[in-house]
């Protein structure tokens, strides 16, 4: 195991932990998002079994010809649902495209008196990929949801001011595969390029191989290892946004492999906000970031939209 080279917090420190302890997760996890904007998570609830069970899943259906997997790439989903193929996603800014194919699901319903949700696709080739992608999400949520009480509570918030948004919010699971590098990739891609998270929060499994970097404030790339059993947690724009540049929305990117005929999975759940959520920078973050608004009003529909078309998915 290699060491691991970000923070580490136990959820269970604040989910069964006396309120000193809670107290203590709170500010670490605060202390983490504030400073670097990341840190890794253990005894989360999230079954290593169900993990592995998901990346098999994936594993048939990324083995699957280009021209059935492209059966569920709908134009009109704006890559929100279902397949997207290899090299149509570039990070923002960078036009050369990303290294990658994923699949993306949503939520399969939505609470009483919301909005029906978008309609998930399901590969029919793999027949256990709908109800084990469907039990990851529901765990990861519920994941989610806590953390979202532990960072409205570091920013002086009620503790389910983020939870009761994101509850009938259009949190995404993306299931990615890197395959081998193509001799024609062009030289300045990446598997995934420097880029920073749209949402709130992103959780992300164990990845199946090394790659992920941080950037650091010294201009630095930072590896982070993907240690069995843990979680990387790390902050999205969104929650930036909100507490006003207090807590780090980093710029991170996963490089290309020495040996380019290995291939790699990983399986980010990325915590969003119902689309009417008001963006505007929380007074309550004012008095701890300079004391002004930092960035503009909107919605996270907007933000969202926005965003999809600056990495080409819209």
């Amino acid at each position: 195991m290699v060491a691991q080279t970000i923070p580490v917090l136990s959820l269970q420190q604040f989910t069964q932990g006396s309120e000193t302890m809670r107290s203590r997760f709170v500010r670490d996890l605060g202390e983490a998002l504030q400073s670097i904007g990341f840190f890794a998570l253990e005894q989360h609830a999230v079954e290593a079994r169900l993990i592995q069970t998901a990346y098999g899943a994936a594993e048939a259906f990324f083995a699957l010809p280009d021209q059935a997997k492209q059966r569920y790439e709908v134009a009109e989903l704006k890559g929100q649902r279902g397949f997207i193929r290899f090299g149509k996603e570039h990070a923002k800014d960078h036009p050369a495209p990303d290294l990658k194919e994923f699949w993306h699901m949503g939520r399969e319903q939505m609470p009483p008196g919301y909005p029906p949700v978008l309609e998930n696709l399901w590969p029919k080739e793999v027949p256990q990929f709908r109800a084990v992608m469907t039990e990851l999400y529901q765990q990861l949520e519920a994941c989610a949801t806590v953390l979202l009480e532990a960072c409205a509570l570091f920013l002086e918030l009620p503790p389910d001011f983020f939870q009761t948004e994101a509850i009938a919010g259009s949190s995404i699971l993306r299931i990615i595969h890197y395959p081998p590098i193509p001799e024609a990739a062009p030289p300045e891609s990446l598997r995934a390029a420097p880029h920073e998270d749209i949402n709130l929060i992103t959780l992300l499994c164990e990845a199946t191989d090394a790659g992920l970097e941080l950037l650091q404030s010294d201009g630095t790339w930072l590896p982070i290892s993907t240690d069995p059993g843990q979680i990387i947690v790390d902050t999205g724009d969104m929650l930036q946004v909100l507490s006003n540049g207090l807590l780090k929305s980093t710029t991170h990117r996963v490089v290309n492999p020495q040996n380019v005929r290995s291939r790699r999975f990983s399986m980010p759940f990325f915590v969003h906000p119902r689309p009417q959520f008001d963006l505007t920078p929380l007074p309550a973050c004012f008095t701890r970031t300079g004391g002004v608004p930092q960035f503009p009003s909107q919605t996270a529909e907007q933000y969202l939209d926005q965003r999809l078309r600056e990495i080409g998915l819209a």
